[in-house]
């Protein structure tokens, strides 16, 4: 007797329920977080044109999780979709990365608050523990200090109750590392980083919510307006190129 197939879910799509097997729904899950990370390694042009066909038969899959991953993309901002141009991948530019620190700005402070809340004896000594390695790398290896920053803020954001709220910090959080791997660090945001770490510690170690959220907000806001400056610097040095090239030809 053969065995049962692939169990069916039922989602809601515009046009009524549809049925989608479980295996579908992996593929669309696999195909998703794929795109995804080549969007946000850069492996894809902006601008660049993303073929549902094309990008099936490179992925080995059919047409419909490409679609849904692109749906699902585009809701996130990684992704335009416009008439008679297809799905486009969208520039990560100064607007883009400004967005989501604003969000990061609303959303992170009020994680810290929360954490102030439970923070144990254990927790401020793990804090402690991974700040004086980011110290000691002293930003020697860009890789390993985004590791060990991750780390940090994973520590105070980790037990959050609200598990959406999370997910989106996280999600973003992957996106402004790749985008800030492109570009440069300036001596005096690294000291800024080494000082604001040490502020928000204290501020947690002093039980002081709203103190311990104001560091944090210092924190992200200094963050997003150092990568903003980088890309902006990173742009206009790139035009300033490409005039002297086209001076030199004519």
């Amino acid at each position: 007797m053969p065995g049962p197939g692939p169990r069916a879910t039922l989602i809601h799509c515009r046009n009524g329920p549809k049925r989608m097997t479980l295996r579908e729904n992996s593929d669309h899950a696999t195909v998703y977080s794929r795109l995804r990370d080549a969007i946000i390694a850069g492996r894809f042009q902006p601008d660049e044109r993303l073929k549902v066909s094309q990008l099936a038969k490179d992925l080995g899959t059919s047409t419909n999780p490409i679609r849904e991953a692109l749906q699902q993309l585009r809701g996130e901002g990684f992704v335009n979709m416009l008439p008679n141009r297809g799905a486009r991948v969208r520039r990560m530019d100064e607007t883009f990365v400004r967005d989501i620190y604003e969000i990061e700005v609303l959303l992170e402070p009020s994680m810290t608050a929360w954490f102030v809340g439970i923070a144990g004896p254990q927790d401020l000594t793990r804090l402690e523990t991974i700040q004086a390695e980011i110290e000691a790398l002293n930003f020697a290896d860009p890789e390993e200090h985004a590791r060990l920053d991750q780390m940090f803020h994973r520590t105070i954001y980790d037990r959050h109750y609200n598990r959406h709220a999370f997910d989106l910090w996280w999600r973003y959080r992957e996106i402004l590392s790749a985008v800030s791997r492109q570009y440069p660090m300036s001596l005096r945001r690294q000291k800024q980083i080494l000082t604001e770490h040490r502020q928000i510690i204290d501020r947690i170690r002093d039980q002081d919510e709203a103190g311990a959220a104001e560091a944090m907000r210092h924190h992200i806001a200094g963050a997003g307006r150092h990568i903003v400056e980088q890309m902006t610097l990173s742009r206009d040095s790139t035009d300033d190129r490409t005039l002297e090239v086209g001076a030199s030809k004519s």
